[in-house]
């Protein structure tokens, strides 16, 4: 179950309570029945390597279109080509 932090807006009460995802957040405090709040936490987040920019996007995503597109031609020029030498052939 995940861990929730509250804090009271009257009495600057603070604690953690584990609760389920479904449970109902808490509303009032335990000690003076004032107003809760949920504390929200930093999330770590690392960023590692060299980055990713738009460009890169773009280049990659249009070679890989491109690639499929050509692809796409190419087989079908191929069989064409190859109805057309195995009609050649016959």
């Amino acid at each position: 179950m995940p861990t929730y932090s509250y804090a009271c807006t009257a009495c600057d009460n603070a604690f953690d309570i584990s609760q389920k995802i479904t449970d109902d957040a808490l509303t009032t405090c335990p000690k003076c029945e004032g107003r809760l709040r949920k504390v929200y936490g930093s999330v770590g987040v690392t960023f590692k390597g060299g980055g990713f920019y738009r460009t890169d996007s773009r280049v990659g995503g249009s070679g890989g279109s491109g690639g499929s597109d050509s692809g796409s031609s190419s087989s079908s020029s191929s069989s064409g080509s190859g109805s057309s030498s195995s009609s050649s052939s016959d």
